[in-house]
């Protein structure tokens, strides 16, 4: 693994605070791979074998059910999935598959529990990563529950904005995935993008430009309590 790398993986939350012990026996352990797009890494229902760390590219994770399927979370590096199902030793809630190329460490998940018994530090972070992730995962509900396709459209246009820092915004990802995360249908999506048409949102392709951010930002009405990045 490239010295970068292993820097930004002891920057990792998870990661930044145990011992040099502890990060070079996971690290060892793991196996770094190359996937190309389309790839699916896990299938919910499987048991937890590996804890994943994105180094490169995208993935996304999502669940299905009665032959419906649903994007539940885009992760990008640095970030781990799934936390919980590789601790409790339990089987996954969501499948995984790669957006883009992608490179991912996977370390065995008995190796994981193995220090999380040795190492006080490791965890603590353990502890700190799942409280993000509970928070993050109501956040996502009442995004669902208390907002409307189009309003959580121009709020995830403003967040992409910060990001990116520009008055426009580029999806990088298909954009059926995007209304599936958004919790939308491809066509509501579209819809959705026509009814911020008169609040500033202006699309030509994969580039979204914000004309007007104050309008944008009146019709969304962001809250931290939803929009806060934990």
């Amino acid at each position: 693994m490239r010295a970068e790398e292993l820097t930004a993986l002891r920057g990792l939350r998870l990661f930044a605070g145990i011992a040099e012990a502890t990060f070079n026996d996971l690290v060892a352990a793991g196996y770094l791979q190359f996937f190309p797009p389309g790839v699916t890494l896990i299938h919910e229902r499987d048991p937890a074998d590996f804890l994943h760390v994105v180094v490169e590219g995208m993935v996304e994770l999502y669940a299905s059910a009665g032959g419906r399927e649903t994007s539940m979370e885009l992760v990008r590096p640095v970030g781990v999935f799934i936390l919980a199902a590789v601790l409790s030793d339990q089987v996954y809630l969501q499948s995984a598959r790669t957006l883009t190329r992608a490179r991912v460490l996977m370390i065995p998940a008995e190796r994981v529990r193995r220090w999380l018994a040795q190492d006080a530090a490791f965890m603590s972070a353990i502890t700190v990563e799942l409280s993000r992730s509970y928070r993050q995962a109501i956040k996502a509900l009442k995004n669902q529950k208390l907002r409307t396709g189009a309003e959580r459209l121009a709020n995830w246009l403003l967040v992409a904005a910060e990001a990116q820092g520009a008055d426009s915004v580029m999806i990088d990802i298909e954009k059926r995935v995007l209304a599936s995360y958004l919790g939308m249908t491809p066509e509501n999506l579209s819809r959705a993008f026509a009814t911020l048409g008169p609040h500033g949102v202006a699309p030509h392709g994969a580039r979204i430009q914000l004309t007007d951010r104050t309008a944008l930002q009146r019709f969304a009405g962001p809250d931290a309590m939803i929009d806060g990045i934990e």
